[in-house]
């Protein structure tokens, strides 16, 4: 379950998701209000379980919507392995399930400010944005925050956005995309490629962010990202062991699993194989000191 979730988890310290010993605390904004749903793997016979409680005016669109959350809507027997390093990676993480959250827009703005930037650079600017101009969430937890609504989006000021770290190009993206937030929202019921046309109909959002939010909005196991800097590099080097793969190459690497080329993306980060790095890392940059 906590790996599962985890790639709603936007860095370390996201104040809308904290992770326990023993609980995923997770605080989102639902069609009928906040929500906090506190889950909590229970043993079981033969699998286990999971318990759920949850607080705030979403609590019950929030659990009604849960099993999908959790994966239930995923089918892994579908995924069929046509290379070594895949069968493995499948046989030993039998519990990988794609989440579906149902909700677009909240995956789709921290994936926005995450375009060309580093993740440290991404993840504060979601968090400084978060606990200024969102709320807290309800419940017991004083740490929890939801994002804010789609029209507050639209109000943060430019120099919020600067003291964020968010450049104006990445701001106006957001904007844009927030103030079409119900037509957005449509695309958590489409067919991926409908999805995909939905949400690049946006000036800013291209097919990286597209697929990056799909991912987690519509749970698709073919949201393949492309356009990234380390995919391509990492699929072609575990596949067969080049390591200056293109997208290009990646997609004719994967084209025996249409339909499972997110799954296999997944699996593949899962395995561990990274080609070595020859370069220094992207610097980390701070757009608040100009």
């Amino acid at each position: 379950m906590r790996r599962n979730l985890g790639v709603l988890r936007r860095g370390p310290y996201d104040p809308t998701c904290r992770l326990t010993e023993d609980a995923v605390w997770r605080a989102t904004r639902t069609p009928a209000g906040p929500a906090t749903l506190r889950l909590t793997e229970t043993p079981a016979a033969g699998s286990p379980g999971v318990r759920a409680e949850a607080w705030g005016p979403g609590a019950d669109w929030a659990l009604d919507r849960l099993p999908a959350l959790l994966g239930a809507d995923d089918d892994p027997a579908a995924f069929v392995p046509h290379h070594a390093l895949l069968a493995e990676a499948h046989r030993r993480h039998p519990g990988l399930r794609l989440i579906r959250t149902g909700l677009v827009l909240e995956s789709l703005i921290p994936a926005v400010l995450e375009q060309k930037v580093t993740a440290e650079e991404a993840y504060r600017g979601w968090r400084l944005l978060v606990r200024r101009h969102g709320e807290r969430a309800p419940g017991p937890r004083d740490d929890l925050w939801v994002m804010p609504t789609a029209r507050d989006w639209t109000r943060v000021p430019s120099w919020e956005w600067h003291r964020a770290g968010v450049d104006r190009k990445r701001s106006d993206t957001v904007v844009r995309a927030a103030g079409r937030a119900g037509r957005l929202e449509e695309a958590a019921a489409m067919p991926l490629p409908e999805a995909l046309h939905r949400l690049q109909l946006i000036q800013g959002i291209g097919p990286w962010t597209a697929a990056e939010t799909l991912q987690r909005s519509n749970g698709d196991p073919d949201a393949i990202t492309v356009g990234d800097l380390h995919l391509p590099r990492t699929v072609g080097y575990s596949l067969t062991g080049a390591r200056n793969v293109d997208d290009a190459g990646m997609l004719e690497l994967l084209a025996p699993y249409a339909g499972q080329r997110h799954r296999a993306t997944r699996l593949i980060a899962l395995a561990g194989a990274h080609p070595p790095r020859r370069q220094p890392r992207f610097p980390v940059g701070d757009i608040r000191r100009l």
